[in-house]
């Protein structure tokens, strides 16, 4: 046999062992369970020997089979031997990535709760024993599932799981990747030094057939050093078809996901456009609750002798929400709830630090001083001399074995070999003492019990004190700012800004400025730029453009741009071409590009287009393009089109979709579907959406629709919705209203309320509400609010205000209020004020100030009626503060 044949039978050898497998096991006319029962091999070994794709069985599977098959042995392991030679040149090239073996991994150590002692139960005896309850699929365990065989024929596939704290989101993931542990896949759980640390080091390391384990996804993508590189990194290993197949396992709590899909403000920086852009059409929400049909698959597992369900499911009392149950919740806060006055004012100062973006690590000097003002009187009287050393030793005491309200974290010693130099960059020093991590449950009901409530002085006082990192102090600094307590905002801002964090004292200084307080406002900058933050100097430059004040604005950003502010550099180029510098205004725009701000190249080019250079405007549109950036190729296309220019508009189109903006192809269905090519049209829609803007099949939707296409239309919409624009889900809710399908409307909104998108359950209130379904309203209102959108119940409440309904108006307000809605607060405020109740009125805007206007409150509200009010502030307590310096 030539070597060519010989190559050949070996390729063929796996193919023909399983044919005669697959003969064997059909001649025999049994199960799979039977013949793993007869040939003494598990169920799974069976399912891997015959799958078509499945990894060349062992040697002594092979042998048991044959003989349990009564086939030929020798031939059969013959067969073997040649597709193992095959197999293993190709194994050989496999170069080892991060992680290990997914079958090496304890799924405790990738961070699944394991389940607590059975009520009664002597939990000495179980105190080691980490188990798990046996798994009850639900609904979103069918896309995971869909995930892994996508990965397993070859394709690269990501699932984000939102949900809230305790609801089996880990859990979920760790059963779906079961079946690739029997085909050999690694798993990777990035974590060590830090977890963004590890992954965007590694990332670039991870192998074919690799599972990256990103639980908590909040501390990659939201890491403000590294987030946007490490979802740019995914992305890119998401789509290189030579690292295929890999999977990409997330979870999120939902106000993370919220916060990563939403929009900046115009004019605002987008710090997660890349996360949102990763997550798009990823992300699968986990119900806090278990279904009906969930809960009698648990109630089959109890039946059948399962404690730990048994357990569970006698304290379900009908809520459904048994997964919490499992991981301790209930009895967390049962320990909130009934411990000592001490504990009690620990947990809610933890609450408090870890809802306004404290770090995870709480330092036990802060907790302790910060505890003080939330005693009584009374309870603060009676404290003993040890009743901080009492509380913290009943916080530590374990939940069912294994988690307790307040944990105690060891720092790890750095272990560095003898002689190493230190690092060139020393990481800011710890506060001294004892760290504590809030139990995750508490954590999350700390977020809707406290949510109302500004914290007291000792919080602030004990925030100022002892903790000294600079983003700590940062958040919390635009905490207070954002609840009006002005002076703790000014004073945390100072000490930020010692730590080298000077956003605070920026945004402090935007704030005063749009009260009318410039001097202030200039005051802070100066402090800023004082401490060295270049940016502040920039701002400065700002307001005296502003003043019409061009020559000092210009020494500014001068200053700022040597001091290494690279943003400075755009700002100066405009001045220079609104001076008529040309030379100097490119000079410096390729300077910012350089640096990889290409902002002003596309300035530049739509100021060359207006003043009638067209070849000077695209050399600096091409030049932008060079830098990744394709807005100006759009922007000079759009303003040809609207010039007449038909041609040469799209000529510049198809150089940006050439360049991957998927905008531009947007541009070109525009123009495709004028033309009467909705085929064409069609299919450069969905190149756009297989590129991740479906915002051409949206739009061709409702085009659609607005012809009387509405098959068509659903059509598109829907191929938008598997693209994972849940814009499309609203659009075909509004399309069956439309149609007159009423509940077919209704069940789409909830889809997209699924999907994290309540627009169409606000529109169809709105709706309904217009058409005097008020019963209607309020169902859809409640339902949207329930998803975290109170726009419905506000507008409810002032639709009814403007029909003269005026109790049903406050009771929806006080609705919307009760969800955590400022708005509402400020609505109620304005009715009293109109009514001439200023000391309800006052009462409600303080109750808005002390929410924070991190809900939505109109900016109006925040930079005239606070300050019109308390032009000092307010006191931790809500009492007006005085005049301070």
């Amino acid at each position: 046999m030539t070597v060519q044949g010989e190559q050949q039978a070996a390729q063929d050898a796996l193919p023909e062992l399983r044919r005669q497998l697959q003969d064997g096991w059909a001649g025999a006319r049994l199960t799979k369970t039977q013949l793993a029962a007869k040939a003494e091999v598990s169920r799974t070994t069976i399912y891997e020997a015959l799958r078509p794709d499945g990894p060349v069985p062992s040697a002594g599977t092979v042998a048991a089979l044959a003989k349990a098959l009564k086939l030929p042995v020798d031939d059969l392991l013959k067969l073997r031997r040649r597709a193992a030679a095959f197999a293993r040149p190709a194994a050989a090239k496999e170069v080892a990535g991060p992680g290990r073996p997914l079958s090496a991994w304890d799924p405790h150590d990738l961070e699944v709760h394991p389940a607590g002692a059975v009520a009664g139960e002597d939990c000495r005896n179980v105190r080691e024993r980490r188990v798990l309850p046996k798994y009850v699929p639900r609904q979103h365990d069918g896309v995971l599932a869909d995930a892994v065989r996508e990965v397993a024929a070859g394709r690269s596939g990501m699932v984000v799981l939102v949900g809230t704290s305790s609801t089996g989101k880990t859990r979920a993931c760790w059963e779906a990747v079961q079946p690739l542990a029997a085909r050999g896949w690694r798993l990777w759980h990035p974590f060590d030094p830090t977890r963004a640390e590890a992954a965007l080091e590694d990332l670039h390391r991870v192998q074919p057939r690799t599972v990256i384990w990103l639980n908590e996804a909040q501390h990659y993508l939201g890491d403000p050093a590294f987030g946007e590189r490490i979802a740019a990194a995914v992305h890119h290993l998401l789509s290189a078809k030579e690292l295929a197949p890999v999977l990409v396992l997330g979870t999120l709590w939902p106000e993370y996901a919220d916060l990563y899909a939403a929009l900046p403000d115009p004019g605002r920086s987008d710090p997660h456009s890349r996360a949102r852009e990763l997550l798009s059409g990823r992300r699968i929400r986990v119900p806090d609750t278990f279904d009906q049909e969930a809960l009698a698959s648990a109630q089959v597992l109890a039946k059948a002798g399962d404690a730990l369900w048994a357990d569970a499911l006698s304290r379900a009392d009908g809520h459904g929400r048994v997964a919490q149950d499992l991981a301790g919740a209930p009895e967390l806060l049962r320990r909130y709830e009934d411990g000592s006055c001490g504990a009690r004012a620990i947990l809610e100062a933890a609450m408090d630090a870890r809802r306004l973006r404290v770090g995870l690590h709480l330092p036990q000097a802060f907790l302790t001083d910060a505890a003080l003002d939330y005693l009584t009187d009374s309870d603060y009287q009676q404290l003993s001399e040890d009743w901080a050393e009492a509380a913290y030793a009943e916080l530590a005491q374990p939940v069912h074995g294994k988690q307790a309200p307040l944990s105690r974290i060891r720092s790890r010693p750095q272990h560095r070999p003898p002689a190493t130099p230190p690092p060139t960059t020393a990481p800011m020093t710890p506060p001294p003492g004892q760290l504590f991590r809030l139990a995750d449950y508490l954590e999350q009901h700390g977020r809707t019990l406290r949510r109302p409530h500004c914290p007291p002085a000792s919080f602030w006082h004990a925030a100022h004190t002892h903790l000294t990192s600079g983003d700590d102090l940062s958040h919390l600094a635009d905490a207070a700012r954002r609840r009006h307590r002005l002076q703790w905002a000014h004073h945390l801002s100072r000490r930020a800004a010692e730590t080298g964090n000077y956003d605070p004292l920026l945004r402090l200084a935007r704030t005063r400025q749009k009260a009318g307080d410039r001097d202030s406002a200039e005051a802070l900058l100066r402090q800023a730029a004082d401490y060295g933050h270049s940016e502040a100097l920039t701002y400065l430059a700002q307001m005296r453009l502003k003043a019409r004040d061009r020559e000092g604005a210009e020494s500014l950003l001068q200053q700022a741009a040597r001091a290494g502010h690279i943003d400075a550099l755009p700002y100066l180029a405009r001045l220079r071409e609104e001076a008529g510098d040309r030379e100097a205004a490119e000079t410096l725009c390729r300077k910012a590009a350089s640096h990889g701000n290409t902002d002003v190249l596309v300035y530049l080019a739509e100021r060359r287009e207006e003043a009638g250079d067209q070849e000077g405007a695209e050399n600096l549109a091409r030049q932008a393009a060079d830098h990744g950036d394709t807005r100006a190729l759009v922007n000079l296309a759009v303003l040809r089109e609207k010039g007449g220019d038909r041609e040469a508009a799209e000529t510049l189109y198809r150089q940006a979709a050439d360049h991957g903006n998927t905008r531009a192809l947007v541009h070109l269905v525009e123009r495709r579907e004028e033309a009467g090519d909705q085929e064409g049209a069609e299919n450069l829609a969905r190149q756009a959406a297989e590129r991740g803007n479906s915002d051409a099949l949206a739009h061709l939707a409702e085009r659609r629709d607005r012809v009387g296409d509405r098959e068509s239309a659903e059509n598109l919409a829907r191929q938008a919705a598997d693209h994972g624009d849940t814009r499309a889900l609203v659009n075909l809710a509004v399309l069956r209203e439309k149609g007159g399908d009423r509940e077919g409307a209704e069940n789409r909104a909830r889809e997209a309320a699924d999907h994290g998108n309540t627009r169409a359950l606000v529109h169809l209130a709105m709706g309904r509400e217009e058409d005097g379904d008020h019963e209607g309203a309020e169902n859809l209102a409640r339902q949207a609010a329930g998803h975290g959108n109170i726009d419905a119940l506000i507008y409810l409440a002032k639709k009814r205000e403007r029909v003269r309904d005026g109790e049903d108006a406050e009771n929806l307000a006080r609705e919307a209020a009760d969800h955590g809605s400022t708005r509402a607060l400020v609505h109620l405020a304005e009715r009293r004020e109109k009514g001439g109740d200023r000391e309800a009125a006052e009462t409600f805007y303080r109750q808005a100030a002390d929410h924070g206007n991190a809900g939505g409150v109109y900016p109006t509200e925040i930079t005239r009626v606070f300050p019109r009010l308390w032009p000092y502030g307010l006191d931790p307590d809500g009492t007006p503060t005085p005049r301070w310096p």
